[in-house]
């Protein structure tokens, strides 16, 4: 055991290295409104996903006006949930349409980006993150399990990306909003994964990959696709990456000092994007993010 713990450790030094000297890491030139769009596209994904997940309709039947025009998501739908499951996710998907109005009538807002919610996608997403083609392949909306795994990939990017703003925000009202915006994302984030940490060593059928594995590879794969090091961890991981290296369970993802990690607007973007590039859109915005950073990216492709 001691000897696999410090060939654990050595990959994920190595690993953080390669990342930081592989990507654009470091802070970019915005004002805070800027700063805030980049999050308004994450709100808006949040947001269909929830309430079509729960409700089987999403942002224009409760308020079109948020959407401003924007094109209606790809593949969204109902999915199969326990009954507690479905009434959690109806609440996080109103307080999703609150946080994108909380947003717009304080900053501004733009026209819902086109997002790809389909089970294509999400199959995608999975077979990258477990290194294979799945078979058959991962479906969202099959069954509460693998829609709460299908969660544990949108909140906790905006988390850190919140964690990461709100330095760089100079206003005092920008920094109020982005304050209580992340203290309902990571609570979002916190439910998601403690639903999960119940079943963590659960087999997800009909894969032979437990629930805890499925995390790994996930945050893995946003690892490697934001290229900034190791912000990510799954729901079991070594001691030496648990609280005070004193415990394997992970139902909080932080650093060392149980300090919430922090990205990069390009980070994010790159994650969301799936392509590892901000430059390049995909993956859940095929067309790319709104707002003038994610715009400013596409731009120089």
């Amino acid at each position: 055991m001691a000897t696999s713990s410090l060939l654990f450790a050595l990959f994920i030094t190595i690993l953080n290295i390669r990342m930081v000297m592989c990507a654009s890491c470091g802070p970019i030139i915005a004002n805070d409104e800027e700063r805030i769009h980049v999050a308004l596209n994450l709100e808006f994904l949040e947001a269909e996903f929830f309430l079509n997940g729960a409700l089987g309709k999403g942002v224009d039947t409760i308020d079109p006006s948020l959407a401003a025009g924007g094109p209606l998501p790809v593949g969204a739908k109902k999915a199969n949930l326990d009954a507690l499951t479905n009434r959690i996710m109806e609440e996080f998907g109103y307080q999703e349409v609150g946080h994108l109005r909380a947003i717009i009538t304080t900053i501004g807002g733009f026209p819902r980006p086109l997002l790809n919610l389909s089970t294509e996608n999400f199959a995608d997403i999975f077979d990258e993150a477990v290194g294979y083609k799945l078979a058959p392949p991962f479906d969202p909306y099959m069954n509460t399990v693998n829609y709460l795994l299908a969660c544990y990939l949108i909140p906790y990017v905006g988390l850190v990306g919140y964690v990461g703003t709100i330095p760089n925000l100079v206003n005092y009202n920008s920094r109020k909003l982005v304050a209580g915006l992340l203290g309902v994302e990571s609570g979002q984030d916190a439910v998601i994964r403690a639903l999960l940490y119940e079943k963590a060593n659960e087999t997800v059928l009909p894969y032979n990959i437990t629930v805890a594995e499925f995390s790994n590879h996930i945050s893995q794969l946003r690892n490697r696709l934001a290229m900034c090091g190791i912000k990510d961890e799954g729901l079991i991981v070594p001691l030496q990456l648990g609280a005070e290296n004193k415990t394997e369970s992970n139902v909080l993802s932080a650093d060392a000092n149980s300090v919430s990690y922090e990205r990069t607007p390009q980070e994010i973007l790159r994650i969301v994007y799936g392509t590892g590039s901000e430059y390049k859109p995909g993956g859940f915005f095929p067309s790319g993010g709104n707002g003038r950073i994610a715009k400013g990216f596409l731009a120089k492709d």
